[in-house]
């Protein structure tokens, strides 16, 4: 009988076995690194798009305060009948003015008692008009004494008024903030006792929701 030559089956070396599971390793590595990669470029530019949209809106909604003309024309307004209260704006705005010696006594940031009626003139004007507006309080004053002094005042007297419209008028206090012009807007000529009783006044501008 003739012997078979039977050779034994040869196995792949071991290291062979480990090449191969490095390489698998390295690529499935690859493959979860570049998912990851995706989402983080997507989340990335999502709340880039959410910053970008929320700025835009608080830009629309926030008034341009800067742009406020003291001096436009007269309005009529058939809720504000007091003559000490000067009504005047535009299609963008209203403004209410009341001068100091109405408001405050001479070089004092007390709201006076009969300064209570007129307010309320112009709150009935603002609810009826303007509910939900944004109202700026403007401080002026003449350009007697320093000019950080009558920053600070007009600061002090529109505070006043405004606590009193949140108070008093109940104006929502988020809609309402102040602002002092002092000496640097006067609506008439600071050479003459006329001209700085007119600059030393008050005004609440509504700017109306778009």
């Amino acid at each position: 009988m003739a012997e078979l030559d039977v050779q034994p089956k040869r196995s792949n070396p071991w290291w062979l076995w480990l090449l191969l599971a490095i390489v698998a390793l390295a690529i499935l590595m690859f493959l979860f690194k570049g998912c990851n990669n995706d989402n983080s470029t997507t989340s990335t530019t999502d709340s880039t798009s959410t910053t970008s949209d929320t700025t835009k809106t608080i830009a629309a909604t926030t008034p341009d305060w800067n742009s406020v003309d003291f001096n436009a024309a007269k309005v009529v307004d058939e809720d504000v009948t007091d003559p000490g209260i000067a009504v005047s704006g535009n299609d963008q705005y209203t403004i209410y003015t009341l001068g100091e010696n109405i408001l405050f006594d001479t070089d004092a940031n007390a709201l006076q008692g009969d300064a209570s009626a007129k307010l309320k003139q112009i709150v009935a004007s603002l609810n009826k008009r303007f509910k939900g507006a944004q109202i700026g309080v403007f401080g002026s004053t003449d350009s007697t004494g320093t000019a950080g002094h009558n920053k600070a005042l007009g600061a002090e007297r529109a505070d006043a008024v405004k606590n009193w419209l949140i108070s008093d008028g109940g104006i929502d206090a988020n809609n309402v903030t102040i602002h002092s012009l002092g000496e640097s807007k006067p609506v008439a000529t600071n050479a003459t006792e006329s001209g700085r009783e007119q600059n030393r006044n008050v005004s609440i501008v509504a700017f109306p929701n778009k």
